[in-house]
């Protein structure tokens, strides 16, 4: 897709502009729950759809989608007005959200290349990402700017891409689902949302005093003055997308002993590409890694009866810890690095993955839907279909370019060597332990 559109790829764009609620809302400042204003989450999230125009749905046959999603947002911005606020910091930088109504961005766009033209697997990394979805100067912080910037491009064949940037302290996945369903309905010419949007946020409010029960290693401050990933130039970074199919979860699952064979897919794709990243990475043996999986609080007997309609993040990231040395030196099969760093370990966050979504705009599925990519310490984890027809997991990673080499290379080798093990009965079990994930 790179090569193919370097030269050629082009997309007109229209000035943008600020989409209010269609109706009046109410101006009121409320306030993010804590879980929102942590600090790990002010940060932009580039999510994509990719359109045929070969199955349209009654909502968009004959119509602009420019003007349909236009008109659906407008009207979906009544029911999650907060949206179309901006956000401030109050005491102690608690962020709060000013619904003033100022609206949210939004870009009309024309593409001067076809759907087919992109391929016949579309998947991260997309290359073009910053024409499909253009940062709009001064719009891209957290304070005082627009929570949400959508862009519709209209491609040659009819369909159209649907890109936008949301900031992550007002919504997780699931909300965007929510407010993007709502659109969805509002296209269709229905009334309401049949899911209500709640605010609420108080729920996810930490106790007064906080009670802390258990240590936290995803929560501790870390030290990224040395970190080769927060001090390499973007302009280094590769980013590339990893299939991972029935064959080589197969492979995957024969390095593991007999007692752990019925270990999940996911936690064996991300065991997988925890030891190979940080053996990619080349760390010293000695220093403490970490790897963070978001887990979503929803329906999973917390304790907190959050409403369908919250769209908040409501979801934790548990930590696991290892040694580099261990965890690079044993395949899948390590010593748990839990509980076993010293005081005063240098410990950094090394990997985060989070799950991804689809989404329908009263169109057709679309031919691709989810996360544009990857981050340099955040990744997401997305089915996936390839053109063969084998279903399976797609997981898009950056690194620097000389440790995505290496890491291509790890990845390759652990599979390589799973497919040709034929007998793990000897392995010592009393020394060998998959770190769940």
């Amino acid at each position: 897709m790179a090569s193919k559109f370097s030269q050629s790829f082009k997309v007109t764009r229209q000035a943008p502009e600020l989409i209010a609620p269609a109706e009046l809302t109410p101006k009121e400042v409320k306030k993010l729950s804590d879980i929102d204003d942590q600090e790990g989450f002010r940060f932009q999230v580039p999510v994509i759809f990719l359109y045929r125009n070969n199955h349209p749905s009654p909502a968009m046959e004959g119509r602009d989608p420019v003007k349909v999603i236009r008109e659906a947002l407008s009207k979906a911005l009544v029911f999650y007005y907060p949206l179309a606020g901006r956000l401030r910091e109050g005491e102690n930088r608690k962020l709060l959200v000013d619904c003033n109504g100022e609206g949210v961005l939004f870009i009309e766009a024309d593409a001067n290349f076809s759907l087919d033209e992109l391929g016949d697997e579309i998947h991260p990394p997309f290359p073009c990402l910053d024409e499909l979805l253009y940062n709009v100067p001064g719009s891209d912080g957290i304070l005082g700017c627009p929570l949400l910037l959508i862009q519709v491009t209209r491609l040659l064949c009819g369909g159209f891409i649907l890109a936008l940037r949301l900031n992550h302290t007002m919504c997780d996945g699931y909300g965007l689902v929510l407010f993007l369903n709502a659109m969805e309905e509002m296209a269709q010419g229905k009334p309401t949302p049949s899911v209500t949007p709640v605010w609420q946020r108080h729920l996810l409010n930490a106790r007064n005093p906080p009670r802390i029960t258990h240590i936290h290693h995803e929560y501790e401050q870390l030290d990224d003055s040395n970190d080769t990933l927060h001090t390499t130039n973007p302009n280094d970074l590769d980013h590339k997308s990893f299939f991972f199919g029935p064959e080589e979860i197969s492979s995957l699952r024969n390095h593991l002993p007999p007692r752990l064979k019925n270990s999940s897919t996911f936690e064996i794709t991300i065991a997988c590409l925890w030891t190979c990243r940080t053996a990619a990475l080349q760390l010293d043996h000695n220093q403490t890694v970490r790897f963070s999986c978001i887990t979503s609080i929803r329906n999973k007997g917390s304790g907190i009866p959050l409403p369908q309609g919250y769209y908040g993040n409501a979801f934790g990231y548990p930590a696991a810890c290892a040694k580099a040395g261990s965890l690079c030196g044993s395949g899948l099969g390590i010593r748990s690095g839990v509980g076993e760093e010293g005081e005063g370990a240098d410990e950094r966050r090394v990997f985060e993955v989070g799950g991804g979504f689809d989404g329908d705009e009263g169109a057709a599925p679309p031919v691709y839907g989810g996360t544009a990519g990857a981050m340099s310490l955040i990744s997401f984890c997305m089915k996936f279909q390839r053109m063969d027809g084998k279903n399976g997991i797609l997981i898009p990673i950056s690194l620097p370019k000389s440790s995505m080499v290496r890491f291509q290379k790890e990845v390759k080798k652990m599979i390589a060597q799973g497919a040709s093990m034929e007998d793990l009965s000897e392995m010592k079990q009393s020394e060998k332990l998959l770190c769940k994930l």
